[in-house]
């Protein structure tokens, strides 16, 4: 029996940054993935097998302006018709609408998940773009067999811009369960990994890693990059800090430096343009290694860090509590072990990569098969 076919749409294909769509994809088992964009990125999850719609030239850059502002394109009608693909899984709420029209006319349900920005940041710019992307936003709703949301934070959002609440479903997106830890030399004593950018607080980290006495101050190891990189590398160098930065690095590399590491700090915050995360995949990631995470409580956090049993979270922007936390964790190996083993526990029962695609799977038989929708939350 053949495999049903799931065309993954990702207008730039694909972000370093983004190896959640590449995992959820490769995981699947009953539907076989075939990866769609618009163009071409190059970066570490670039692979040759996936399709291009709109080639780098002029008339391909013009024809996938075209499809930004009409929403329309004969070209990408084509490619999508050519994968003659049983459904299309598009990420993001902006690409979910590029693709929409042409899943329209050829008759194929759609499936978009919801991430972030795509429903915080980007429906709050102000005049003719904010309206605009409300717009596509509400017709990627209205043309969607089903609405994925990330987190509980993110669906209700996207319930506020219009989705229809029977259509959307709350399903973690997994990540993959290495073996148990085994002991290994900790060459770090808190980790981050991220973008530069406002939401992931890599700047209140430094403050806050700045606040406690230079006794106590941990090793910090930054990996990541984007337009704040610069100005927290001075701030760090201000204060004295021992920070090494390698900026974006590969997964193999950030998975062995997570190995190393005694804690990671994610002390996410919404940004001063409005922009969320949805439920970073970093925390699971360093969770299934077995390290608890001082974070916030910020959009989808919550769901993946329970305070005081798989890490610690604080306020947004509370520096001095954030500070504080590093400091009990750090002087605490007792407790750092306790909530590092019950970070793992809490991965492996509700973000298992394997289980949640089987779960998204279950997703895919919905949207093809059109019943009506049931319960607004999957798994996990």
């Amino acid at each position: 029996m053949s495999q049903s076919r799931a065309v993954i749409w990702r207008s730039h294909l694909l972000p370093g940054s983004e190896t959640f769509v590449r995992n959820q994809g490769d995981a699947l088992t009953r539907w076989a993935p075939h990866y769609l964009g618009a163009v071409k990125v190059a970066s570490p999850l670039a692979r040759d097998s996936d399709a291009i719609a709109f080639p780098d030239d002029p008339r391909g850059r013009a024809e996938l302006l075209r499809l930004k502002l009409t929403g329309r394109s004969a070209r990408l009608d084509a490619a999508l018709a050519r994968l003659a693909p049983d459904l299309v899984h598009a990420h993001f709420g902006g690409d979910g609408w590029l693709v929409s029209g042409s899943t329209r006319r050829l008759g194929v349900p759609l499936v978009v998940t919801l991430h972030g920005q795509d429903v915080t940041r980007q429906p709050a710019l102000p005049g003719a773009r904010g309206a605009r992307n409300r717009r596509h936003l509400r017709q990627a709703f209205d043309r969607a067999a089903l609405v994925i949301a990330v987190s509980e934070f993110i669906r209700d959002r996207a319930v506020v811009l219009g989705a229809d609440p029977a259509k959307v479903r709350v399903h973690h997106i997994g990540v993959p369960i290495p073996p148990p830890p085994a002991a290994a030399p900790k060459r770090w004593d808190v980790i981050f990994v991220g973008r530069f950018v406002a939401k992931k607080g890599v700047d209140d980290l430094v403050e806050a890693v700045g606040m406690l006495p230079a006794a106590r101050r941990p090793r910090l190891l930054l990996v990541g990059s984007g337009p704040l990189e610069a100005p927290v590398r001075r701030r760090a160098a201000e204060l004295g800090l021992d920070a090494t930065f390698l900026g974006a690095q590969s997964p193999e590399v950030v998975r062995r430096h997570l190995a190393e590491s005694r804690i990671l700090a994610a002390p996410s915050r919404t940004a001063p343009d409005g922009d969320c995360e949805g439920l970073p995949t970093t925390i699971l990631e360093a969770g299934s290694a077995g390290l608890p995470a001082v974070a916030t409580y910020h959009s989808g956090i919550p769901e993946a860090v329970r305070h005081g049993v798989t890490g610690l979270l604080s306020a947004e922007r509370d520096q001095t509590a954030l500070a504080a936390h590093l400091d009990t964790l750090l002087g605490d190996e007792a407790l750092r072990t306790r909530l590092g083993a019950a970070a793992r526990t809490h991965v492996e029962a509700h973000f298992d990569l394997h289980r949640q695609t089987r779960l998204l799977e279950e997703l895919y038989d919905e949207a093809r098969s059109g019943r009506p929708a049931g319960a607004t939350r999957v798994g996990s």
